[in-house]
């Protein structure tokens, strides 16, 4: 293992769950090398935590543990499990979606579901609320750590027989491509799409494009526009809205020095939905 456990929940920094969580790790191995990846997930959003994974993941070293504790279920019957990835990552989590983006996008090799047993806080039985600490971080720091294998963890489950969370994918149909908004750029809000570069580029684009941008929910339409495709932020005014590459290779919608989520109201889940047509030719009179 290479020592470094990664941690992300929904508990924010007000109070001291994420440090009661630190103590933990830092009681089975002193030597281990915690990070946050974020505790600002939206409380109780598993679709968040589950593209937080997929955005961050690949870009450690292999054998990095990570931990995500979103958790509506704690103290249910819904069980806790290691996850392998195709990259040597770990993920220990419940199994309610978490690690749909990460199965979807780079792969699952194993599985295992967490013996309680064995791995859980000594003295901790008679807590059922707090599995980050009495479970998750215990034995994350245990497996980064190295004072378990990974097959030790417990029993091994099928890959398909985790909780997955329904996927679309993005399509190019009759001139338009239609997709979600996966996910916010919180800091600065811009809009995350799930629509690939490479589907993009097959409108067959140059930078300074002008396309027709609509977004909308379940119940209304919320957005409509032209707006252009730039390089970065600097190929627009200030205020404009464009279209650009995110880091993740993905098309993204944002406003220059402003927040495009905060000046129309959008959210991000399955049910945004966004629609990008090419204009051919624009006249102004």
């Amino acid at each position: 293992m290479t020592d470094c456990l990664v941690i992300q929940t929904d508990f924010g920094l007000s109070d001291g769950a994420v440090a009661a969580m630190y103590g933990v790790a830092l009681n089975v191995d002193r030597a281990l090398k915690i990070y946050d990846l974020t505790h600002e997930i939206p409380q109780y959003n598993i679709w968040e935590a589950s593209y937080r994974l997929f955005q961050t993941i690949t870009y450690w070293p292999e054998n990095t543990v990570f931990i995500s504790v979103v958790d509506p279920g704690v103290g249910s019957e819904r069980k806790s499990i290691v996850a392998k990835t195709a990259t040597n990552h770990y993920i220990v989590t419940p199994d309610n979606g978490t690690i749909t983006h990460i199965q979807k996008y780079i792969g699952i090799q194993e599985v295992r579901e967490i013996d309680e047993h064995v791995n859980r806080l000594p003295n901790s039985g008679h807590s059922y609320t707090f599995h980050g600490r009495d479970v998750y971080a215990y034995t994350g720091a245990r497996l980064a750590s190295g004072k378990i294998p990974f097959q030790e963890v417990g029993p091994a489950l099928s890959t398909e027989s985790v909780v997955k969370l329904p996927l679309t994918e993005a399509v190019l149909e009759n001139g338009t491509i239609k997709g979600n908004i996966d996910v916010l750029d919180v800091r600065f809000g811009n809009l995350w799409t799930n629509i690939d570069r490479t589907l993009f580029l097959q409108f067959d684009v140059k930078y300074g494009d002008t396309f027709e941008v609509t977004i909308e929910n379940s119940t209304r339409h919320v957005y409509k526009n032209i707006m252009t495709f730039g390089r970065s932020f600097a190929d627009s005014h200030l205020g404009e809205p464009l279209l650009y590459v995110n880091s993740l290779d993905k098309i993204g919608v944002a406003i220059n020095q402003g927040s495009f989520a905060k000046a129309y109201h959008i959210e991000a889940g399955l049910k945004w939905k966004i629609t990008i047509r090419k204009v051919v030719d624009i006249s102004y009179n």
